[in-house]
């Protein structure tokens, strides 16, 4: 390795490809943003690479920087375990990537049964959009994801555990009026919330607005964000394509209504993705195993 590389190269590095965004990542360290664009060339210069590329206004890594990012992210954790154990007293953790659909209801549960039964580990949750959560999985960011199945081409090097199918349902505020009007007849009328292209969803829910004939139609908002879309269908006559788990509560509360879909084009596999020929580690293996006690035990509805 290049002598002069550093552990700060490191840190912006991996900041950078978490974020796609120097200006972001200046803004949480405090520092300014040429300051940081010199680091990052000091270690493309040291390292002889490009490690991103820029589309639009975001900064995408190449393959090389891809590769690097993996081997990076273990490095750095390799050095905070070593740390941790010369302090002692050191907390052992665990890694959980968590998607919209499960992050409401299964998840807490999860994690306060996991205190119990492992008492001295923090439990670290990550949530984000699938393509974001599936690249940490890949380079040892998270230990284990939960949420929808990724699609096949995504597949490679991971497993996948089935645990329960959930559907995607359509809603709408509570006194909606066309609530009970034909879906014909509402989705032209009124703004339309749809999960963003990158979501795993996405593609169920144009596959069903296809079979009706909208193909076409353009959406006014989009996002899989409990706070963004139940905000936008609150507070107007927009109607939100999402996972039903993110909304279960607001159901509940007869906040939100469901309208009448089909569900045979809206339902999906709903389980836990790890990496493949990983190791055995009792964390993980805890983990699982306390999800699947809670999917059993109707945790998740």
């Amino acid at each position: 390795m290049h002598p002069g590389i550093k552990l700060r190269h490191i840190r912006a590095f991996l900041d950078i490809a978490q974020q796609g965004s120097v200006t972001s990542v200046a803004q949480a360290q405090g520092v300014t943003q040429p300051a940081l664009s010199r680091t990052l060339a000091e270690l493309e210069a040291m390292l002889a690479v490009p490690l991103f590329r820029r589309e639009g206004r975001r900064l995408v890594l190449t393959e090389q920087g891809a590769l690097f990012r993996h081997h990076a992210s273990l490095g750095v954790q390799a050095f905070e375990a070593a740390a941790g154990a010369l302090r002692g007293g050191g907390q052992d953790r665990l890694h959980l990537g968590v998607l919209p659909t499960v992050a409401a209801r299964l998840i807490p549960q999860v994690a306060l049964r996991l205190r119990t039964a492992l008492p001295d580990t923090v439990i670290s949750v990550t949530t984000g959009p699938h393509p974001h959560l599936i690249a940490a999985l890949r380079d040892g960011t998270i230990d284990v994801m939960l949420g929808r199945m990724p699609g096949a081409a995504e597949m490679a090097d991971l497993t996948f555990e089935h645990l329960y199918d959930e559907d995607i349902v359509l809603c709408a505020r509570a006194g909606h009026p066309l609530r009970d009007s034909p879906l014909a007849d509402v989705l032209p009328r009124v703004p339309l919330v749809l999960p963003p292209e990158g979501a795993v969803i996405r593609r169920a829910v144009n596959d069903y607005l296809a079979s009706l004939g909208f193909g076409t139609l353009r959406a006014a908002f989009e996002t899989v964000a409990l706070p963004v879309g139940r905000g936008i269908v609150l507070g107007s006559d927009a109607v939100w394509f999402i996972s039903r788990g993110v909304i279960q509560d607001e159901i509940e509360r007869a906040e939100m209504v469901l309208l009448r879909t089909d569900t045979r084009f809206l339902s999906g596999a709903v389980g836990l993705t790890r990496r493949a020929r990983l190791a055995p580690d009792r964390g993980v293996e805890v983990l699982i195993q306390t999800t699947r006690d809670c999917v059993v035990r109707g945790l998740h509805r």
